[in-house]
């Protein structure tokens, strides 16, 4: 599978975790073609009454997901190339630029 800067992968963070869960991409293109880890945003399903932080960005069905899914702009992950098993998307040019903001905000970035 071909990937890109901004798809939406699934993916298990720990190996010692049960499930998989989506994450957004977050590595320059170059860098995913040349390597075997890259850099994501993980991301957990909206359970109804889940408060939003305001390090949290959702994704949806615009984006390829079944389900409201929560997305930490908090932390970046490394993950191993084969650890992603599937899929789901790609974050629209609006989106990116929306979620773009929302991680300089949260690490306060001056930009």
């Amino acid at each position: 599978m071909k990937l890109r800067q901004w798809d939406v992968i699934k993916v298990r963070i720990n190996p010692a975790d049960r499930d998989e869960h989506p994450a957004v991409i977050i590595s320059p293109d170059d860098v995913i073609a040349a390597g075997r880890r890259i850099n994501v945003l993980y991301g957990t399903t909206r359970r109804p009454g889940m408060n939003v932080a305001a390090h949290h960005f959702v994704l949806n069905g615009a984006d390829g997901l079944e389900h409201a899914t929560i997305i930490s702009c908090a932390h970046f992950y490394q993950v191993e190339m084969p650890a992603i098993s599937g899929h789901y998307g790609h974050v629209s040019a609006e989106r990116r630029r929306l979620l773009a903001r929302k991680i300089v905000a949260t690490f306060r970035l001056a930009v």
